[in-house]
């Protein structure tokens, strides 16, 4: 089923305070997924910038017009106060009044049209990442999505782009703005009095050399935080999915142990950034607080010797008040531009791994499958498999059994494709598994397990992934109407009874938020689309696991009349179908000890036949 992950937020200001060195994170494991460059962000600005231009401009239009209705202010409640002082008329008060309020109010129309559009633009730009983000990941190679953590792609699928939008919607207009705000109000405070401008000065070497200091720091502190968060994730997704292993094997305070060391080191970055922004954040309102104080005495004596009037004093206090809040966001909107940096870099990380493109098919000699000496290992000292031999003909209908552990998965795996053995060769039709292109390799072999997915749609949707191009639009073009294939499958599988039971049918919507499916008929649903893809091999890993007994054996009844002439590899624990198969592979210690029909395995009085008496007595009793 699908999951609809939260929104996570930026990492908080106001977390406790710790020392200043925490400890060093966990090394990235080998599954974790590399980061962008520089060179990699670069072009990824400009591509941005070309798409978005007029929406930019629009933004940065309205932010602009709204910048400059906040520097008239200042200018006109300075006259106004003049005004007062020389005793000017009612009227006139009345009219300088006025058009300070409709200033204010044009202000705030403004800003909020300009807040509107940057929402819109960093929507905009959160769909378009996600989406290629996501059309990326699926055309990785199967064995680099296994490998890397679920906590990393999803994190990096939810929560960095989350990140990346709060950088575009938030972060990038405000630093825009708070630039141009600080330029127009210095330029502004030098037309009004070149002397006052001097207090400005004092400011400079606290924003500077503390933004100086903070920067390198914060973004280290940053891109370790994103991963750390990423590994929570990833042990918070694999205890859900597998709660059911944790519980039967007593696991759960292995996880919470792993759980709270992975929070832990979370905190600390955390305490880490926050450690750094009480000397950055004091630092801050030291260059406004003093450049204000130094402007209020340097005013007050220029106005007592007559060199500043009253209302030039009062637009440059008001001026140099101002720059408080331009010269705050644009330092503290830029450490979240670093956070949105980044996440970007996490997100084209994707980039850099090796992408499965179609090419030429190397040339075909059937459909039989040869694996010779094949070795393969999940990392240097966890070999799974050793020395596997194995010769599978065309059509053939072949079982796998053997105890749990015994690499009977891995096997399949590397028959589909998913891994690749890191000695020896797996080949189908001559052509090595490796070589081949992923369109011509699933029109030669598919694996279902039992972990299955629907996916928010309708029944015709789910249906449909497993169909050409061509036939997803024919069946559009028929306006949503029954496709008998699709029903014929369904029927086989034994799942058309309950289709029909739905309120619309093939069209009725299933998934998260909808008619919820049960984990047999999301097992008995993949079961329908492994037909619909027409492969010439299949591999079923425990596909029928989730059905009862019964269920099961008339599912395979089914698909026995569909299958003939197609090669099945079934991978089972159960052994209430082995009869039916050509041969049968006994696995143990990642090597097949045992192959040949089930009689043949009987006589030998070997492994099989004492896991067959085995099985058949507990049946029994």
């Amino acid at each position: 089923m699908t999951t609809t992950p939260t929104r996570a937020t930026a990492p908080a200001r106001g977390a406790d305070v710790a020392a200043p060195d925490p400890a060093p994170a966990e090394a990235p494991g080998a599954g974790r997924l590399p980061l962008a460059g520089r060179a990699e962000v670069r072009a990824w600005t400009a591509v941005f910038l070309r798409g978005e231009a007029p929406r930019l401009a629009l933004t940065f239009g309205l932010f602009a017009a709204a910048l400059a209705a906040s520097l008239v202010g200042p200018r006109l409640l300075g006259h106004l106060v003049e005004s007062v002082k020389d005793g000017t008329t009612t009227g006139r008060v009345d009219v300088l009044s006025l058009a300070f309020v409709a200033i204010l109010v044009g202000h705030a129309l403004l800003a909020r049209a300009a807040r509107t559009q940057a929402t819109l633009l960093g929507e905009r730009v959160l769909a378009r990442t996600r989406e290629n983000f996501v059309s990326r990941v699926l055309r990785l190679p199967l064995s680099e999505v296994e490998a890397v953590g679920t906590g990393d792609l999803l994190s990096r699928a939810t929560t960095d782009a989350d990140r990346l939008n709060e950088s575009i919607r938030q972060a990038v207009p405000r630093i825009a703005l708070a630039a141009v705000t600080l330029v127009f109000t210095f330029a502004a405070i030098l037309l009004t009095s070149p002397l006052l401008a001097l207090g400005l000065l004092a400011g400079i070497p606290f924003a500077v050399l503390s933004t100086w200091w903070y920067r390198p720091r914060a973004t280290r502190a940053y891109e370790r935080l994103l991963a750390e968060e990423a590994d929570v994730l990833a042990v918070t997704h694999e205890t859900t999915r597998g709660a059911a292993t944790v519980e039967a094997l007593g696991l759960g305070p292995r996880q919470l142990g792993r759980h709270g060391a992975a929070v832990d080191r979370v905190v600390r970055t955390r305490q880490r950034t926050t450690w750094l922004q009480t000397i950055w954040f004091p630092s801050l309102d030291l260059a406004t607080m003093v450049p204000m104080a130094l402007t209020l005495l340097i005013g007050g004596l220029a106005y007592q010797r007559g060199e500043v009037g009253l209302a030039e004093l009062t637009a440059v206090v008001l001026y140099v008040q101002a720059l408080g809040e331009p010269l705050n966001d644009l330092l503290t909107w830029t450490d979240e531009l670093q956070i949105g940096n980044a996440a970007l870099r996490r997100i084209l990380g994707v980039e850099r791994l090796p992408r499965e493109e179609p090419g030429t098919p190397p040339p075909s000699d059937g459909h039989a499958i040869r694996l010779d000496g094949v070795h393969f290992g999940y990392g240097p000292s966890r070999e799974v498999l050793t020395g596997v031999d194995l010769d599978i003909a065309a059509g053939e209908r072949l079982v796998v059994v053997g105890a749990s552990g015994a690499g009977k998965s891995t096997l399949g795996k590397l028959l589909a494709g998913v891994h690749h053995a890191t000695r020896g060769t797996v080949r189908i039709g001559g052509a090595d598994v490796a070589g081949l292109p992923v369109d011509r390799l699933r029109r030669e072999i598919v694996l279902v397990t039992q972990e299955q997915h629907v996916f928010t749609g309708t029944v015709r949707d789910n249906l449909l992934l497993a169909v050409g191009a061509a036939e997803e639009e024919e069946a559009e073009d028929r306006g949503g109407a029954a496709d008998p294939r699709l029903w014929e499958a369904l029927d086989t599988v034994l799942l058309a009874d309950w289709v029909r039971s739905l309120p619309d049918g093939l069209d009725s919507e299933i998934g998260h938020g909808a008619a919820l499916v049960s984990p047999s008929h999301a097992q008995q649903l993949a079961l329908a689309r492994l037909l619909l893809s027409d492969p010439h091999a299949l591999v079923l890993d425990e596909a029928t696991a989730l059905l009862d007994s019964t269920a099961s054996r008339r599912v395979e009844r089914s698909l026995a009349a569909l299958i003939e002439g197609r090669t099945v590899i079934s991978i089972v624990h159960r052994l209430d179908s082995v009869r039916d198969a050509d041969r049968i592979a006994v696995m143990d210690a990642g090597r097949i000890v045992e192959l040949g029909s089930h009689e043949e395995l009987l006589s030998a009085a070997g492994a099989y036949a004492a896991l067959w008496h085995s099985w058949d007595s507990a049946r029994r009793a």
